[in-house]
């Protein structure tokens, strides 16, 4: 039998060189040969991966993403079970249970599963990361494991109350107790899994309420034992390196894990409330980066007008849009787009949320001196083409990013605003004269992320009049349109929707528009004009993705506005 890496250099797939490198790397990591090639990045697919292993051991590869499991075969393997040993079953014909796992070799692994079920095991290939989402989907999306820690956590774990009385060595006791540390190390990888941008921990009356951001949307997960509201703030304040007997300020952390061979970063923020301390970590995982114009979504027009505008020697581009609209995916994807080596790019942020290779970043810090003024300053003198600054929030900080555009440097930065014509209202208000926006603004480009609808469980429907009316549709308009939505199904846990899309609005100040400005007219006027010169509101993206089957009509009258 061939092994592996022969295998891939015979099919192409790697160098005899790129083997031998992860040879070596595997004997001082003692990782899977697999794992190595694609941390190492001589395989970009897990699947091609997948496809060669069952060719090896000629037994099939299944992509799990792909398919609906039958929720009664999946569960012929408790949970517990299929969590320790990361399978899941697939199907079953006859006395033949058929089980997916990313280690077909471990015979132990099937003689465990026969002797359990009952059932003869035939395994099939399929990547970890696949069958950790298969595990979240079907086994109730992962609450029931959740449960049975909190179980166990009642009756192994010494409670402690949220009470003055004790002492930092009785809480000290409490947060080392292994279960409670199981249980907040399981929140985490609970939240990694299930793709969660933010876990909120709430202190109420009579509950410790748990719920995970998901797609933009607060899911409420199995409430934590309210007595442990202590133990588990101090456990997640050791971890983040945080003042464990500090409950009466704010504290900001972070906390950074391996999993799965990359690193990602939580920001923990700790606030004292009526009840106790709420903790929000936000999760900051690389693989949620997707640092490719190409990916965001843009229409074609769209994204060669932003490539040309990127691409300029000199001038101001401007994001803008609520929090958690895509804003920082977006400019970091402009970043990685424009870093070779003979640029030097320099960023101020607060806080930086994603490392990247050959970027300058730096984090500001008020609350020591090193504010967006000081850092800015600073880059003058470091030889900047290209500056990032996080966000503007005030007149200084504007007249320095436009003294570094109008002065040779291409600068990139956000606002909080509601479309594009009003970020010139906005930086009227913090006192910006007119000429001088008209001349460092190039582009404005406002975002919204709109959910998607769930691939599986897509149904066409029929939207009420007073829909079609508020998104100004006629009914010749409508009668050519197949609208969508998701009716809920295990996969998408129940919401009808599955991931997001970015939909944009650009203006590009040209001539006529810069001629508005200057002689300051309202944010209406400027809208219009840039309208008949083509530009596409956020509404018109959204509604393109509506007829393109994509999002929902509660979606695109949720976010935009006409």
């Amino acid at each position: 039998m061939l092994r592996l890496g022969e295998m891939l250099i015979n099919a192409g797939r790697i160098t005899s060189d790129q083997l031998n490198h992860a040879l070596t790397e595997q004997k001082q990591t003692g990782e899977k040969l697999g794992q190595v090639l694609l941390r190492l990045g001589y395989l970009k697919d897990k699947n091609i991966l997948n496809e060669f292993l069952a060719k090896q051991l000629n037994i099939g590869s299944i992509k799990l993403d792909d398919i609906q499991l039958d929720p009664d075969i999946v569960t012929l393997i408790p949970e517990k079970t299929a969590r320790r040993l990361n399978i899941v079953a697939t199907f079953k014909i006859g006395p033949i249970l058929f089980v997916a796992t990313a280690d077909p070799r471990n015979m132990k692994l099937l003689d465990t599963l026969k002797f359990q079920t009952g059932y003869e095991i035939q395994p099939v290939v399929a990547s970890e990361s696949s069958i950790l989402k298969a595990i979240d989907r079907y086994y109730h999306n992962g609450l029931g494991s959740i449960s049975n820690l909190v179980e166990g956590l009642d009756e192994q774990v010494e409670v402690v109350e949220d009470s003055d009385e004790f002492t930092d060595l009785e809480l000290q006791r409490a947060i080392e107790d292994k279960p409670l540390v199981k249980l907040v190390d399981h929140i985490i990888l609970d939240a990694i899994r299930s793709g969660t941008s933010d876990i909120h921990i709430e202190p109420y009356e009579n509950e410790l309420r748990l719920r995970f951001r998901i797609d933009g949307t607060l899911i409420e997960k199995p409430p934590l034992p309210y007595r442990l509201k202590a133990a588990v703030a101090s456990r997640i304040k050791i971890m983040s390196s945080l003042n464990i007997s500090e409950r009466r300020i704010p504290q900001d952390g972070r906390i950074k894990i391996k999993y799965q061979g990359r690193a990602i970063d939580f920001r923990v923020s700790i606030i004292p409330t009526v009840f106790g301390e709420k903790i929000v970590i936000r999760l900051l995982d690389p693989k949620n980066l997707m640092l490719n114009l190409t990916t965001l979504g843009f229409p074609e027009r769209s994204l060669k007008l932003f490539e040309w505008a990127i691409n300029l020697p000199f001038g101001m581009i401007l994001v803008t849009g609520p929090t958690g609209s895509g804003k920082t995916t977006t400019l970091y994807s402009a970043l990685s787009t424009l870093n070779k080596p003979g640029v030097n790019i320099t960023t101020a942020e607060q806080p930086v949320e994603y490392n990247i290779t050959d970027i300058n970043q730096v984090q500001v810090q008020p609350e020591i001196g090193l504010t967006f003024q000081t850092v800015l300053r600073a880059f003058f003198r470091q030889d900047p083409d290209i500056m990032l600054i996080g966000e503007i929030r005030d007149k200084e900080t504007a007249e320095i990013a436009i003294k570094a555009a109008l002065t040779g440097h291409l600068v990139f930065s956000t606002l909080h605003t509601n479309d594009a014509s009003s970020t010139i209202t906005r930086l009227v208000d913090i006192g910006i004269p007119n000429f001088l926006i008209g001349e460092a603004v190039k582009l404005i480009m406002a975002q919204r992320l709109l959910k998607t609808i769930c691939p599986r469980c897509k149904t066409e429907y029929q939207p009420t009049p007073e829909e079609l009316e508020i998104l100004e549709l006629n009914p010749k308009e409508a009668s050519q349109i197949r609208f969508y939505r998701g009716a809920g199904c295990p996969y998408c846990g129940g919401s009808g929707n599955r991931g997001r899309t970015a939909v944009f609005e650009l203006m590009p100040i040209t001539r006529s528009i810069k001629q508005l400005i200057n002689t300051k007219k309202t944010a209406i006027e400027i809208q219009e004009a840039s309208i008949q010169e083509g530009m596409q509101t956020l509404r018109m993206a959204a509604i393109d993705k509506l007829k393109e089957g994509i999002v929902c009509v509660e979606q695109v009258i949720a976010e935009t506005i006409a």
